[in-house]
C-alpha cells in the first residue's frame, strides 16, 4: 500500500524520535513468518520495551540520517523488521531469542554505539545480561566485602563471649561460701 506525503512524513518523524531515544537498532528479515508468530514477537518486544516495526527501507534511511544509526543505511534492503530499544541489549535479546525458535526470522545486523553489528555481533549483544541483572551483580560484588567483614566480626564476638564465659565459670567454683551459709563449728582448742 502506497503512503501519501503526509503519512511518509509522519513515519519519518516517528522513526526519528525512536532513533533519538534508542541505544540499539536490530534488523531482521521476516519472509515466511506467519501472522500469529509475528504477533507473538510483537507482544514479547512490547513487554521488553522494544519498538518493533515493519517499515519502508527508504523512509528508515531518511529518518536515521544524521543519527548514530546512519552507519547501517547500506544494510537496509529487502523485507526488514526494525527493532529499536532504549535498553542496550533488549532489542538484540528479543530478536535473537525469537530467531532461535523460528528459523524464518533471519537476523541481518544492527547498530550499537554508532558501530555496525553483524549477525554474530547482535548475538553477542543479546547474550549480555540485562541492565537490572548487571546492577544486581555489581551490588552483590559491592556487598560481598561488607558481608564477609560482618561474618568475621560476628565470629570474633562469639569467640570473645565464649572465652569470657569460660573464664567466669572456674572463678565461680573457687569462690568462698556466702556469708548467709551456716559456718562449720570450730573444735575447742586444747
Amino acid at each position: 500500500m502506497s503512503l501519501n506525503r503526509s503519512e511518509k512524513e509522519a513515519v519519518i518523524s516517528d522513526v526519528t524520535s525512536l532513533a533519538a531515544k534508542a541505544q540499539t537498532l536490530v534488523m531482521a528479515e521476516y519472509r515466511g513468518i506467519t501472522v500469529a508468530s509475528m504477533d507473538k514477537l510483537r507482544v514479547t518486544a512490547r513487554s521488553n520495551g522494544v519498538s518493533l516495526s515493519v517499515l519502508k527501507n527508504t523512509l528508515v534511511r531518511r529518518a536515521v540520517a544524521g543519527s548514530a544509526f546512519e552507519v547501517a543505511a547500506d544494510q537496509m534492503t529487502g523485507p526488514l523488521i526494525y527493532g529499536f530499544s532504549e535498553d542496550a541489549v533488549a532489542a538484540a535479546k528479543v530478536v535473537a531469542e525469537f530467531a532461535k525458535t523460528n528459523d524464518k526470522l533471519v537476523i541481518r545486523g544492527g547498530v550499537y554505539g554508532g558501530k555496525v553489528l553483524d549477525i554474530e555481533g547482535v548475538k553477542q549483544l543479546a547474550s549480555i545480561p540485562s541492565r537490572e541483572v548487571l546492577l544486581a551483580q555489581v551490588c552483590g560484588l559491592l556487598m560481598s566485602p561488607m558481608a564477609r567483614t560482618a561474618v568475621v566480626l560476628g565470629a570474633l564476638a562469639a569467640k570473645k563471649a565464649e572465652s569470657e564465659a569460660a573464664s567466669e565459670a572456674p572463678a565461680d567454683a573457687e569462690a568462698p561460701a556466702a556469708p548467709d551459709a551456716p559456718a562449720a563449728e570450730e573444735a575447742p582448742a586444747a
